[in-house]
């Protein structure tokens, strides 16, 4: 028998929690969740025995953490069950130390190796999460940094903010930019600060939907002590 032991894997949780009535993007409905079938209800079914809950949601799917795939700016672009699993899985993490600033240019990754990697890109926006301010003047990608991450080989774009883009006008650069060249975006992330800058790996898995681009997602990171 081998004497090599397994190293000690770390999860670190990215994703805000998804409940009735949660506000994730100003102007579009929040959840409706409630049960289909209640406990109560199910000893109808079941006798009295046991009892199961069935539950039922009414969402958009641009709710809570969620991915965007090409689908969600271009028609012929891959949807959530054409993506492939390699850019949403097992990706290598660097995180990026952009706290407190909002607008996200490319002196932040001078001298960063982004290739084949998932950017996560911590403004420390996550702190106004289920507040006004998280809709307003929120910290971004510049599109010139977007062209930067694309031009080096990022696989993967997160944030931790309201949106990659600036949303104070109509145009999406960086939305545009990165999907249109198979770069996915992970946003409304938390919890960035947990992460080390170089050692862990990202997952960021939707559920396998056709004619959708955009989803909510379980998102974290597992370091192995030994990456570290």
């Amino acid at each position: 028998m081998s004497d090599v032991q397994p190293s000690k894997r770390t999860f670190i949780d990215l994703s805000h929690r998804i409940y009735d009535g949660l506000r994730t993007y100003k102007g579009l409905p929040a959840p409706i969740m409630c049960d289909y079938l209640s406990r109560e209800e199910s000893k109808k079914v079941y006798g009295d025995d046991y009892q199961v809950q069935i539950g039922k949601i009414e969402m958009v799917s641009n709710t809570g953490t969620y991915i965007d795939t090409p689908f969600h700016f271009a028609a012929e672009g891959d949807d959530l069950a054409q993506v492939s699993l390699a850019l949403l899985a097992d990706l290598p993490a660097v995180v990026i130390d952009a706290r407190d600033s909002i607008e996200v240019d490319m002196r932040f990754f001078k001298d960063v190796d982004v290739a084949g990697k998932a950017v996560l890109i911590n403004t420390n926006w996550s702190k106004h999460w289920e507040s006004d301010q998280y809709f307003e003047n929120h910290a971004y990608l510049t599109a010139d940094a977007a062209k930067w991450l694309l031009d080096n080989g990022a696989k993967l774009v997160g944030i931790d903010s309201h949106n990659i883009d600036d949303t104070r006008g109509q145009k999406r650069p960086v939305h545009s930019l990165l999907l249109a060249n198979n770069v996915l975006i992970c946003e409304h992330l938390t919890h960035l600060e947990k992460v080390p800058t170089h050692g862990a790996r990202f997952y960021a898995v939707p559920p396998k939907i056709t004619g959708v681009g955009t989803f909510p997602v379980r998102a974290f990171v597992q370091i192995d002590e030994s990456s570290c």
